[in-house]
């Protein structure tokens, strides 16, 4: 009998020291609630371990090394964030600057792998310099919003051309005239691909867990059984950094290539994204968790920051794209998370995936299409941001989100946001608005293009 009170009496310990560290009970939750939100959570984004093999593979990665890279990343960072930062906050590579590395670094501008995994290495330590320091208060106080939102509403329209052009459903223009045009509606890859968008919206609407996944692998066992470019290659694997033609990705980055003048307009536009995606992200989930302190800012917002930032380090290091912290993880908070041991669960079970890097061949492009468009259109919802009360503030937005899909190139929106608010709040007297850390950001990156340094 003393032997069972023992047993329970170090089981209580053990359970109440759990809970002082996580501070599970002081933020109302339980761990019961916790695993279920780490779950949801997990469920909601697990398609990144299939839409970033397919993105990057297109711009030549191995696909089954950057599967276990993305899981990598994904299990490391959100342990992390877990453990750190203690927040029910999920990493991952991020979609939207997975396709601007594949499709503006890689096949955009021409950069070998090499140096575009030492420019995600490069951004990754600006980020976390940035986010140790004062200086990301500064960018946050002197970035005009409109450019901040702007930004992402570009991205947006930069995710739904690349997985529409990917499917075939926009397609060059052989005519003169516009440059595009729509493909073949009747093709199999665009039906499906805009089926699965619709449902994928239905599902969202009905917060079905894991509705995005449902439909990515729904739509892949159709090609298996009707597209005969798809074939099954086996289900699990040991994972391995190593392609089957001998190369790998890991520590294969080149920083020197990097710092060229031609790369670094991109790894300021990353650095952009990166710290004003991380810091809306961030402060979204919190304030839904309702993990802000009196003063309004995000507890554990700078450790958050940072994990965030050092994850974009390992990320170069392992041969994967830029990490962020997902939206997908208010999915979680709304099921009650409210600690890192959310984030916890979450990294474990991205880890858990790491031998079934067959399954990543297994995918289709057509399968993962809907999934870029869905969060593509979700991006667009920065538009509600804008503040039209401040007009040029909200057109300059506008410019940079416009032209950054028009060009294919985020740097260039960027640049022609600020060099358009710069010009519009001189020409209508708002002059005073304007301040000298603005005015130097718009001269070096208008002088990036003039010296004919950015591409």
């Amino acid at each position: 009998m003393s032997s069972i009170d023992d047993q329970k009496g170090k089981s209580a310990g053990q359970s109440g020291g759990f809970d002082r560290y996580f501070k599970i009970s002081e933020r109302g939750s339980n761990v019961r609630q916790e695993v279920l939100a780490g779950l949801t959570t997990f469920l909601a984004m697990v398609y990144s371990i299939v839409v970033v093999p397919n993105i990057l593979g297109q711009a030549g990665f191995p696909v089954e090394t950057v599967f276990v890279a993305t899981c990598l990343v994904a299990g490391a960072g959100s342990i992390a964030m877990g453990v750190w930062a203690n927040l029910p906050m999920a990493v991952g590579c991020a979609i939207s600057l997975t396709a601007f590395t594949a499709f503006s670094l890689v096949l955009g501008q021409g950069h070998s792998i090499p140096v575009v995994l030492g420019a995600v290495f490069v951004m990754g330590i600006l980020f976390t310099l940035i986010s140790a320091t004062g200086i990301r208060a500064w960018i946050l106080r002197n970035i005009p919003m409109g450019i901040a939102h702007g930004t992402g509403i570009g991205i947006g329209l930069f995710l739904l051309l690349i997985a529409t052009s990917g499917i075939g459903a926009v397609i060059k223009n052989p005519m003169d005239g516009l440059p595009v045009q729509f493909g073949d509606f009747k093709s199999f890859p665009v039906m499906i691909a805009f089926a699965g968008l619709a449902v994928i919206i239905g599902l969202e609407k009905l917060k079905v867990p894991g509705g995005i996944l449902l439909v990515i692998v729904g739509i892949s066992v159709l090609g298996l059984i009707f597209d005969p470019n798809v074939t099954y290659k086996g289900l699990a694997s040991m994972p391995t950094l190593v392609a089957a033609d001998g190369t790998s990705l890991i520590f294969s980055l080149d920083i020197k290539g990097a710092l060229q003048m031609t790369v670094l307009p991109s790894i300021l536009a990353l650095v952009m994204t990166a710290v004003f995606d991380a810091t809306g992200t961030i402060r979204a989930v919190a304030g839904q968790a309702n993990l802000l302190d009196k003063d309004g800012q995000i507890i554990n917002g700078g450790r958050a920051l940072t994990t965030d930032s050092v994850s974009s380090i390992f990320s170069g290091l392992v041969g994967a794209s830029p990490a962020a912290v997902y939206i997908e993880s208010a999915a979680g908070t709304a099921a009650g998370g409210r600690t890192g041991l959310t984030a916890l669960v979450v990294g474990v079970l991205f880890l858990s995936l790491l031998f079934l890097s067959p399954l990543a061949s297994l995918v289709p492009g057509y399968a993962t299409a809907p999934a870029l468009m869905y969060v593509g259109l979700l991006m667009l919802s920065n538009v509600s941001r804008l503040d039209f009360g401040d007009f040029v503030d909200a057109m300059s937005g506008l410019i940079c989100a416009v032209f950054i899909v028009l060009t294919g190139n985020i740097v260039t929106g960027i640049m022609l946001g600020f060099a358009s608010l710069v010009i519009g709040r001189i020409c209508s007297g708002e002059w005073r608005k304007l301040n000298i850390s603005v005015v130097l950001i718009s001269i070096a990156l208008v002088a990036f293009y003039v010296g004919g340094w950015a591409i």
